[in-house]
């Protein structure tokens, strides 16, 4: 039984793992105007997450609660492929919500450096939408837009 827990923990790292490159790859082609929206998005995402009962099964449709693991990541991933920005940054936040109290606490270390990743693309999320407010407020004020 050990063995058939550990196998199961490790492909869902590594499931998590390959998401998480591909949750990147869709945070650093959203429009520039959307990563304000995807800051307040993952923050609320996280606050209802943590205001669930089991959050590390956020996202997880109700008749699938005695899975092995919750569905939210898969369920976000599928959004955030989308074409739609708007749809996009909502699967981002809600992947990322689902994962981070998933690896929260997880005394796996390679679940561990996964939660480590997470922490890193949020903060990641924010600097990107300061530096674009930063850009914004700076265009603003530029000779070019005062003539």
């Amino acid at each position: 039984m050990r063995l058939v827990t550990h196998l199961i923990a490790v492909s869902r790292e590594i499931r998590l793992r390959r998401q998480l490159a591909d949750i990147e790859r869709v945070v650093l082609s959203l429009p520039v105007r959307a990563h304000a929206d995807l800051q307040q998005l993952v923050r609320r995402e996280m606050e209802q997450a943590a205001a669930c009962d089991f959050p590390h099964r956020y996202g997880t449709p109700p008749d699938e609660r005695y899975s092995a693991h919750g569905h939210g990541p898969e369920v976000g991933l599928g959004k955030a492929r989308s074409d739609n920005p708007l749809i996009a940054a909502r699967g981002v936040a809600l992947w990322v919500a689902a994962v981070y109290h998933e690896t929260l606490g997880s005394r796996r270390p390679g679940m561990d450096e996964l939660h480590r990743q997470i922490l890193r693309l949020m903060r990641q999320i924010k600097e990107l939408s300061t530096s674009d407010t930063r850009e914004a407020s700076s265009r603003w004020m530029a000779p070019s837009a005062l003539a």
